[in-house]
C-alpha cells in the first residue's frame, strides 16, 4: 500500500525500523534509529528544550553564567555539546571515539562541584523532553519499547558518567524531573538564570533565516509551559500566536506523516546550525579546559 494512501491515525503508529526489536538488549540501536531516521529534527529540537530547561534551575543557570562560556562563546559551546552527545550514539559508548567523547564530558564537569541530583536531573531531561515532544508534535507516536529504549540508553550514559541513583522507568524519570523542578524552580527567576536564557534565545534566533529570527523569540516563549516561563522570568506569549505556534508544530508532523521514508540518516552535528568545525573536529580539543568554563550544557 502506498504511504500516502494511509490515513494520519493509521501512519501514526507506523514504525518499520524499530518494529521487532528487543529494547533490553537493542537499546541503543532503537534510539539510534530514532535521532537518524525517524525523528531525527524532533530530537534535535526537543534536546534543546531539554538543556535549556535546565538552565532555569539556579545551581544550574548560575554556575553556566559565571563561567561566561555559554554568554560570550555561545555558538561553540552549542556546536561542541551537540557533538560530544552524538558521537557515543554513532560510535557506541565502548568505541574509541565514545570513549574520548564521554571521557572529554566528565573531564569537565569535574572542574565544578556539581551535584549528583543536578546531574540526575540534567540526565531525567534527556529521557522525558523527547518522549514527551513526539507524543504532541511527532509524525507518529512512539511505541511503548521505543520509550523504554531510550530510557535505558540515557540510563547506560548515566552509568558511564558515574552518576548515581539513576531511575529505572520512564515514569520514574518523569516523576523526577517534575518533582524537581517544583522543589527548585525559583519564580521570577534569578538573574543568571536570565542572562543564559536570554543568550540561549538569541543563539536560537541565529539558526534561522533573517526575515523570520523576529519570530523565533515569541515562537520558542510559545513551546515552554508556564512553570518555565516563569522560572526564567518571561512573560507569557500572545495567547493567538501561541495557539498558532503549536497548531504549526502539530501540522508540521502531520505532513512529515506523509513524506517518503528517509533513506540516508541525518545527524545533529551535520546540521546548518553547527557551523564550529567546517574542517572537522579533534574530540580531545572540544569544550574548554582549566578554568576556562564547562561547555556541557546543563
Amino acid at each position: 500500500m502506498a504511504l500516502t494512501t494511509l490515513s494520519p491515525k493509521s501512519l501514526k503508529n507506523t514504525s518499520s525500523l524499530t518494529a521487532g526489536m528487543d529494547p533490553e538488549t537493542q537499546f541503543h540501536e532503537i534510539y539510534r534509529s530514532l535521532a537518524s531516521y525517524e525523528f531525527p529534527w524532533d530530537i534535535n529540537q526537543a534536546l534543546s528544550f531539554a538543556l535549556f530547561r535546565t538552565y532555569a534551575v539556579p545551581s544550574v543557570g548560575e554556575l553556566l553564567d559565571r563561567t561566561a562560556e555559554f554568554r560570550d562563546r555561545a555558538q561553540r559551546r552549542y556546536d561542541d555539546t551537540v557533538i560530544l552527545l552524538e558521537v557515543p550514539l554513532l560510535e557506541g559508548f565502548d568505541s574509541p571515539k565514545g570513549k574520548d567523547s564521554i571521557r572529554r564530558i566528565n573531564q569537565m564537569h569535574k572542574m565544578y562541584d556539581i551535584s549528583n541530583d543536578d546531574m540526575l536531573y540534567v540526565l531525567a531531561t534527556f529521557v522525558v523532553v523527547p518522549v514527551r515532544w513526539i507524543a504532541d508534535y511527532g509524525w507518529r507516536d512512539l511505541t511503548a519499547d521505543e520509550t523504554r529504549a531510550i530510557t535505558l540508553y540515557y540510563r547506560n550514559l548515566g552509568r558511564h558518567m558515574a552518576i548515581k541513583d539513576i531511575p529505572e522507568t520512564f515514569e520514574e524519570f518523569a516523576a523526577l524531573m517534575d518533582s524537581y523542578e517544583i522543589e527548585h524552580f525559583v519564580s521570577g527567576g534569578t538573574p543568571g538564570v536570565r542572562r543564559i536564557g536570554d543568550a540561549t534565545l538569541d543563539l536560537f534566533k541565529t539558526f534561522y533565516l533573517k526575515p523570520v529570527r523576529p519570530l523565533i523569540e515569541p515562537f520558542s516563549r510559545s513551546v515552554m509551559d508556564d512553570a518555565l516561563l516563569d522560572a526564567f522570568g518571561y512573560r507569557k506569549p500572545n495567547a493567538v500566536f501561541r495557539a498558532a505556534s503549536i497548531a504549526g508544530l502539530k501540522l508540521r508532523g502531520r505532513a512529515v506523516a506523509y513524506l517518503p521514508k528517509r533513506r540516508r540518516a541525518q545527524h545533529a552535528q551535520d546540521m546548518a546550525r553547527v557551523k564550529s568545525y567546517p574542517n572537522g573536529y579533534t574530540i580531545d580539543r572540544l569544550g574548554t579546559f582549566a578554568n576556562s568554563g564547562c561547555p556541557v550544557q546543563h
